[in-house]
C-alpha cells in the first residue's frame, strides 16, 4: 500500500504544471471532447508507466542493494531539483494528425510527451525502490489521472487559481525528503 500511495502522491504533485498537463489543456481546447481525451490519457499512461516500471524493476535486479540505494537516492534528489524547473509545452508537441481521431491522437501525443518526462523517470525510480510493480504503476497512473482529468475538464480555470510555483516547490521538497531518507537507508519511511 505504501508503494501505491507514495507513487500516487509524487506523480500527482509532479504532474502539476508539467508539459503533459499543458498538453491535456491543449487537447481539451482543440477537440472539446473530454471522454476520449481522458481515456486516451489513461491508455497512454498505463502503457508508458508499465514500461517504465518494468525498466525500474529490471535495473533494481541488476544492482546490488547498496548501489541501488545510492542511485535511487541520487535520482530522487535530482528529481527535487528538476521539479523546480517549470515545464513549457514544446511548440512541436501539438498533435498534428487529427486523422487518428481524438482518442488516437491523445494516446499518441501523451505517450510520446511522457517519454523522458519527470513522471516517467519518477516511475522508473519508484519501481526500482518498491518491489510491488503493480502498485507503483497503478499509483503513478492514478497520480497522472488526478492531475490531468481536472486539466481536461476545467482547463484554464485551474491554471489561473493554482500557484504552479508552490506545487512544484512542495513536490521538490517531497522528492528531496525521499532522496535523503533513501541515502540514509531509512527503508520503513519510504
Amino acid at each position: 500500500m505504501e508503494a501505491f500511495l507514495v507513487s500516487t502522491g509524487i506523480v500527482a504533485l509532479g504532474e502539476m504544471g508539467d508539459k503533459t498537463q499543458l498538453l491535456a489543456v491543449l487537447l481539451a481546447a482543440r477537440f472539446r471532447k473530454p471522454v476520449p481525451i481522458i481515456l486516451g490519457i489513461l491508455v497512454a499512461t498505463l502503457a508508458n508507466h508499465a514500461a517504465a516500471g518494468w525498466l525500474g524493476g529490471w535495473l533494481a535486479g541488476l544492482m546490488g542493494p547498496t548501489l541501488l540505494r545510492w542511485v535511487i537516492g541520487g535520482g530522487f534528489l535530482a528529481m527535487a531539483v528538476w521539479m523546480l524547473v517549470p515545464d513549457q509545452l514544446d511548440g512541436d508537441a501539438e498533435p498534428e494528425n487529427p486523422r487518428l481521431g481524438v482518442f488516437g491522437t491523445t494516446v499518441l501525443a501523451f505517450f510520446l510527451a511522457e517519454m523522458g518526462d519527470k513522471t516517467q523517470i519518477a516511475t522508473v525510480a519508484l519501481a526500482a525502490r518498491y518491489s510491488e510493480l503493480w502498485a507503483v504503476v497503478a499509483g503513478t497512473t492514478l497520480g497522472m489521472m488526478a492531475a490531468n482529468v481536472p486539466a481536461v475538464l476545467l482547463g484554464d480555470q485551474v491554471a489561473k487559481r493554482v500557484s504552479m510555483r508552490m506545487v512544484h516547490a512542495v513536490a521538490a521538497m517531497i522528492f528531496a525528503v525521499l532522496g535523503v531518507l533513501t541515502l540514509l537507508n531509512v527503508g520503513s519511511l519510504i
